[in-house]
């Protein structure tokens, strides 16, 4: 997407917002308008006021003078928090919108999605603050300036003009091209420094004992002296460019007051354009800083725009199927990079009602894989996966991605990788999964889930800390394994719903949640090989394919 794409892509969520914007840009405008009338006035009233006139000729200009002062200010106030209410309503709606969208795509959970939300963001607050309406309101002011010189003389407008056009346009692109130029130079410095650092902080035992140290810190004193190198040139020349403004804007000054003699006018209004001149060279610099900050952030914007396509419509799905529902997978495959081997390559699985499934595998193997393409958070790249209401294979079945995502879930989900717990009560954990559930159905999924003795010591109103932080890894996994009891889909995914139990409490819990099922489907996703012998088929995953596949007893006979 290009530059402007981009641009055009983030500012349409400030189309709804536009008259606040408008608003903003004129108080903006206003100020900068107060400042360089300012200016003009108290020039012309200095100057004036050496001829010794009656003080009532003074007394409109004094008035003015004080008048513009005190307006200035409390413009710059208005403007203030009429433009960061603005801009501060759209960038709730663009992290709304980025959120939606990882939501939506789970494959845009990226490592950097949180620096997406965050400071990726800010860029759009800074692109409207300190790029969009600083332009806007200089090219105004800047625009009535020239106006009002042609109303003294055309010549000095004229002059005017060309003096704002180099210090206003044609300077500022250029700090913006040496800005693009500098980003791209520090950017993988940066990187490379940070990732020294992190090393060097983080890894000091280990550089330390395999006598590893002193090469990283070499190594990372190479790339601070390289950034540091970078960073002087790139200073030197943006002070290069800021001096040039300045001086063109005392030429120009200069040149207007050259102009402004020749032709003739009076000498108080020569004095007067050649003040007002340099307060309007002064916006130059405004402009230069803009346009860099509108290099720097282009990256973000970038990232940012990514993320905004409209999300799709849940509602617009297919209703589920009433009743169980009978999930096929057909030489499907996932691959999360074209430049990386696929997380699962050509599986097949048929899982119809009442069938249970033990997915074993090392880490990697592509089991998370597999149960995210049964719920329908990642569609496979290649082959099918499918569902269908009970029943001989129709027509191949409706693809899951094709059913309503808000109610998907009601089938199929359970206790995933990503399971999360609220800074909330027991209670309020649990009836995420079903809002109207008892306390008779809480405590009953609790002691299903081997929670019941503590739920009865602390009760169901305890808070859970922040991400289940006040609770064990072990009582953290059986909380969330009891909310995914609680939910009874028509298909039960677990994602090692016994992690951090001994093997003995494992193997029970495993067994109380198998009789809680009764004869509904259930997709067990295990490092273990042990204590499978309830399940219908146990699957073997390495490398994102399917090694071995058969019941518990026929994979460990051979091999598995």
């Amino acid at each position: 997407m290009s530059r402007g794409g981009v641009v055009r892509r983030v500012l349409a969520f400030a189309y709804p917002l536009r008259w606040r914007f408008v608003g903003a840009g004129l108080l903006a405008a206003g100020t900068e308008a107060a400042g360089l009338g300012l200016m003009a006035a108290a020039t012309w009233l200095l100057a004036t006021a050496a001829g010794q006139p009656p003080l009532i000729a003074l007394s409109i200009a004094i008035v003015l003078v004080r008048a513009l002062a005190i307006g200035r200010g409390v413009l710059r106030y208005v403007e203030r928090l009429a433009s960061h209410d603005a801009v501060l309503r759209m960038v709730t709606e663009v992290r709304a919108r980025i959120f939606a969208t990882l939501v939506d795509r789970p494959p845009a959970r990226r490592a950097d999605a949180l620096s997406r939300m965050v400071s990726d963001v800010d860029a759009v607050q800074d692109l409207v603050i300190r790029v969009l309406l600083p332009m806007a309101a200089a090219g105004l002011v800047a625009d009535a300036a020239v106006g009002t010189a042609l109303l003294a003389d055309p010549a000095v407008a004229l002059v005017l003009l060309a003096g704002l056009l180099v210090t206003g346009v044609a300077l500022p692109l250029l700090a913006a091209r040496l800005a693009r130029h500098g980003a791209a130079r520090l950017a993988p410095l940066r990187a490379a420094y940070a990732a020294d650092t992190v090393d060097l902080v983080h890894g000091a035992a280990d550089l330390a004992a395999f006598g590893a140290r002193p090469g990283y810190e070499a190594r990372g004193a190479a790339h601070a002296e390289e950034l540091a190198r970078v960073e002087r040139a790139l200073a030197r020349r943006s002070f290069a460019v800021d001096a040039a403004a300045t001086a063109l804007g005392g030429v120009t000054a200069m040149a207007v007051l050259v102009t402004a003699l020749s032709r003739g006018l009076p000498g108080v209004w020569i004095a007067v354009l050649a003040v007002a001149t340099l307060a309007a060279g002064e916006l130059a610099l405004s402009l230069l800083a803009a346009a860099r900050k509108g290099a720097e952030i282009q990256g973000s914007l970038h990232r940012v725009a990514e993320l905004l396509d409209e999300p799709g419509d849940p509602a617009a799905g297919l209703p589920i199927p009433d009743g169980s529902v009978h999930l096929r997978l057909r030489g499907a495959g996932v691959r999360y990079r074209h430049d990386a081997a696929p997380a699962l390559h050509d599986i097949d699985l048929d899982l119809p009602p009442g069938h249970r499934v033990a997915i074993v595998g090392p880490s990697g193997a592509g089991k998370s894989t597999l149960l995210a393409l049964l719920t329908g958070a990642i569609p496979p790249d290649t082959g099918t996966a499918t569902a269908e209401p009970p029943g001989p294979a129709g027509g191949g079945g409706t693809p899951i991605t094709a059913y309503d995502r808000e109610r998907w879930p009601v089938a199929v989900t359970g206790l995933l990788a990503d399971a999360h717990l609220f800074h909330a009560s027991v209670r309020d954990n649990l009836l995420l999964a079903r809002p109207g559930a008892t306390d008779e159905e809480l405590l009953a999924a609790c002691r299903t889930a081997g929670l019941a003795d503590w739920v009865a010591e602390h009760g169901l109103d305890v808070r859970v800390g922040e991400d289940g932080a006040e609770l064990s890894g072990g009582q953290r996994q059986r909380l969330a394994l009891a909310r995914a009891v609680l939910a009874d889909p028509h298909v039960l995914l677990l994602d090692e719903p016994t992690e951090g139990l001994d093997p003995a409490q494992a193997d029970a819990v495993l067994a109380a949640v198998l009789a809680d099922r009764g004869g509904r489907s259930v997709v067990l996703v295990t490092h273990r090989l042990t204590g499978l012998d309830a399940f219908d088929e146990v699957v073997v995953l390495d490398g994102g394919r399917v090694k071995e596949r058969g019941t518990q007893g026929w994979v460990r006979a051979h091999g598995g």
